[in-house]
């Protein structure tokens, strides 16, 4: 079995929702997920963020598409970490 259990994330949004909401949203995607946000640029109608989602087996397209919901766009996966684990 695969699990995704670290990815960071390129993402524009703009400023609303604000980073708390978005961040909130993001852990939904995720089995004990914990969501970091930096932002790294903003102007007068969009804020680009480093998303660090951390988590025991992250939902990447929940993530996705929770991300255009909010009015977002993904540039990039800019890191990833999967954890492959045999079947017993």
């Amino acid at each position: 079995m695969t699990k995704i259990t670290h990815l960071t994330l390129d993402v524009l949004k703009p400023h609303q929702p604000d980073i708390v909401e978005f961040a909130t949203r993001l852990a939904a995607h995720g089995t004990g997920s914990a969501v970091t946000i930096q932002l790294l640029e903003m102007d007068e109608q969009t804020e680009s963020l480093e998303v660090r989602i951390d988590g025991d087996d992250i939902d990447y397209e929940g993530i996705k598409n929770t991300i255009g919901a909010l009015g977002g766009s993904l540039h990039s996966v800019d890191c990833i970490t999967v954890d492959v684990k045999s079947k017993s």
